[in-house]
């Protein structure tokens, strides 16, 4: 049995039912956006709060990669402070070193005379003996006698010497013995050692002798031991005491002997006789 209707729904009539329905929900679309704004509305906060575990992850993933980041950042900034540190300490005794370099280039030696800097390896451990070791010996030239100064004034002799160090005698030594001039009126005299590093004393002075506190003792050259004009010591004590037949005359070391670190080891100039220099025993 054939059906009645045979024929299905024309195309026309699905054309025309699509745009009815298209004009139909553009009028609708215009009449419910009071609506749709109401709903956004009343979902924006429910969206908020499903976003807010994400933006929650988001924040913490961002917190920790920057707070691992500041401190991987404060880590190297402390290496490179510490870098920086050590450098400073390091330029600071560069610089000390050199102040010191540079104020012993400028003791005072004579121009013409031939020096070399020499750096103090040891020092006696023997509170009786005073002497310190130099790191330069004969295959530098150095030679047993030669004086020894520092920026300030006379530290003594070389008393010892190796191929490679030479063991230097203090003037505050008790064996050392050293001529001496003062400048203010030439009085020649000799000061000896006293087993203290900062005291020598001027022996057999006689008491009618012109000494005073203050007076500056320089080498004398006489025994052609050392340079003339060198600074030795500067008088700080002269006792005349009636029952001594000698005034008892103290003076101080015008050189660091207590904290020797660099000296310069004078040669005889050309005009002076190269005589190997010993020291003076001091007389009792």
């Amino acid at each position: 049995m054939k059906p009645i209707f045979s024929r299905g729904i024309s195309n026309q009539f699905r054309l025309t039912l699509a745009v009815i329905l298209s004009v139909g929900l553009l009028l609708a679309n215009d009449r419910l956006e009071p609506v749709r704004q109401t709903l956004s509305s009343f979902l924006s906060p429910i969206q908020y709060l499903a976003n807010v575990p994400g933006l929650a992850l988001d924040w913490s993933a961002e917190t920790l990669a920057t707070r691992s980041m500041l401190e991987t950042q404060n880590k190297e900034l402390l290496r490179q402070q510490l870098l920086m540190s050590e450098r400073l300490q390091r330029f600071e005794h560069l610089r000390q070193e050199n102040q010191r370099l540079r104020s012993l280039l400028g003791s005072p030696v004579h121009m013409d005379a031939k020096k070399m800097v020499a750096e103090v390896m040891s020092v006696a451990s023997d509170p009786y003996h005073h002497y310190v070791v130099l790191n330069h010996g004969s295959n530098s030239g150095v030679f047993v006698g030669q004086p020894v100064v520092d920026a300030y004034g006379v530290i003594g002799q070389v008393v010892e010497i190796s191929k490679l160090t030479s063991r230097v005698l203090l003037l505050s030594d008790v064996s050392h013995g050293l001529p001496v001039r003062n400048t203010r009126n030439d009085v020649r005299l000799v000061a000896n050692g006293t087993g203290v590093l900062d005291e020598i004393e001027l022996r057999h002075v006689a008491k009618s002798t012109d000494i005073r506190v203050g007076d500056l003792l320089v080498t004398s050259a006489l025994g052609h031991r050392f340079p003339e004009g060198y600074p030795v010591a500067r008088v700080t004590s002269v006792q005349k005491d009636d029952g001594q037949s000698y005034a008892n005359v103290i003076a101080q070391p015008l050189a660091a002997l207590d904290r020797i670190r660099y000296v310069l080891l004078i040669w005889p100039e050309e005009n002076e006789a190269a005589e190997s220099l010993v020291p003076v025993e001091a007389q009792p």
